[in-house]
């Protein structure tokens, strides 16, 4: 059974936490995604077994969390994921972040550098509002959700198509990542699916090449989808953290 934690805002975030050894790993789930998900679950198995702390939790409207995802900001989740950072851990953390959970990592990497360990991305999506979202949208599209503050759109993912709201845009180009420096002072190590429809591996080199640090590494896997839930990818992020992990005890 999830807990709860109360965030400086008045959110109520739910999360699961494994009791372990430091650093710790906190993984940051995706755009509508939760914590109950393939990866966040197995990394929980695997964390459990040697004897790692580890913290997975539903951003505000998302999983079991309080709020409603369409009134919800890339700043909200960011604030979500800073509460359970600073509140549930102790010390510097491994970040294990996926798809937006990527970006939300770089953001804490930005914002609190000395409780980040090490940071592991999977199909990390930084900027993804600006760059896909407003992007892919049509004049037309654009105009529309402008005059009506909302839009909704389809996804292969469910058949329910989902809301994308004029503030979430608006408010995410305070915190991209990809138009000012980015260091990071500790392992990073970049997990992308050569097949991933969803974030072009493009995204992955842009990262890559942004980040400045001395230990940075992007690992490219064949025939790789963005879900990257396989047990080969499941292996590949755990053996990425294991080094992020070997790398930041010196």
């Amino acid at each position: 059974m999830a807990e709860y934690l109360a965030t400086p805002e008045g959110r109520q975030i739910a999360y699961h936490r494994v009791p372990g050894k430091v650093p710790g790993v906190v993984f940051l789930g995706g755009f509508r995604s939760d914590m109950t998900g393939t990866k966040a679950a197995n990394l929980a198995e695997w964390a459990s077994a040697q004897n790692r702390a580890f913290v997975r939790f539903d951003y505000s409207g998302h999983g079991q969390s309080s709020g409603l995802f369409e009134d919800g900001t890339i700043g909200d989740w960011l604030q979500d994921a800073r509460a359970v950072l600073e509140m549930l851990t102790e010390g510097p953390q491994v970040l294990v972040g996926s798809s937006m959970g990527g970006w939300i990592a770089c953001l804490l990497a930005r914002e609190v550098p000395g409780r980040v360990a090490g940071l592991v991305g999977i199909a990390a999506a930084p900027d993804f509002t600006e760059d896909s979202m407003w992007a892919g949208l049509s004049p037309a599209q654009q105009a529309s959700l402008l005059a009506d503050g909302r839009i909704a759109l389809s996804s292969e993912f469910s058949d329910t198509p989902y809301v994308i709201t004029r503030r979430l845009i608006e408010e995410a180009r305070s915190h991209l990542v990809l138009r000012s420096p980015l260091p990071m002072p500790f392992p990073v190590r970049l997990l992308h699916g050569e097949a991933d429809a969803d974030v072009p591996t493009q995204v992955c080199l842009q990262l890559f090449g942004h980040i400045s640090g001395n230990d940075v590494q992007m690992i490219l896997v064949k025939d790789a989808y963005h879900r990257f839930s396989s047990v080969a990818c499941l292996t590949s992020i755990k053996a990425a953290i294991r080094d992020v992990l070997a790398e930041s005890s010196g």
